[in-house]
């Protein structure tokens, strides 16, 4: 399949369906809504497949971007299409499963979270809880996951939904900082 990022640069992804990389459409959407916030940002994407959203944050100027992926074929791929990318920024591939990888991280913080995982899978809850428990998002940072539009997303206590947007098959629901635990933002 051919895939490609701003500035017109073609990356590689994975023959089949191991991964599903990110529509061009929710991709410029993404990026569409947070423009003016991915320059010297530090990025983290979970469940990253081809890296493009990560390739992406790259060439808009991100500072530095970390990627979890489990599948060793997708981040040997990953770190192929972040090469081409990435100039002075710095660039961590992490493999493994994504709960476990995540609280490798613990102490840090990220400006823009990413997260993509299977729609069919049971990540959801756990990872949010643990960027939550974690504060691995900056209390000025945003948090997208994408999942099926049908799909309700849990309620975390210290994150609340900022907006949700449809993309004909595709949801992305935003998660900013609570301003104080049990507060939300109204949509």
């Amino acid at each position: 399949m051919s895939l490609r990022i701003y500035g017109n640069r073609q990356l590689k992804t994975l023959s089949g369906l191991d991964t599903r990389p990110t529509s061009a459409r929710v991709r410029a959407a993404v990026f569409n809504i947070w423009q003016g916030e991915i320059d010297n940002c530090s990025w983290l994407d979970l469940c990253a497949g081809s890296g493009a959203m990560s390739a992406e944050a790259l060439s808009r100027g991100a500072n530095s971007v970390t990627c979890i992926e489990q599948s060793s074929p997708a981040c040997a791929i990953i770190r192929q299409n972040l090469q081409q990318i990435a100039k002075n920024q710095t660039c961590q591939i992490l493999r493994g499963e994504v709960l476990h990888k995540l609280k490798t991280l613990t102490g840090q913080q990220f400006d823009r979270i990413y997260f993509d995982p299977p729609y069919a899978s049971n990540l959801y809850q756990p990872v949010l809880e643990q960027i939550a428990s974690s504060q691995l998002l900056h209390p000025d940072g945003e948090l997208a996951v994408e999942h099926s539009p049908n799909f309700e997303l849990p309620q975390i206590t210290t994150l609340a939904i900022c907006r949700q947007k449809v993309y004909g098959h595709t949801a992305v629901t935003f998660y900013c900082p609570s301003q104080q635990e049990g507060q939300s933002v109204a949509l």
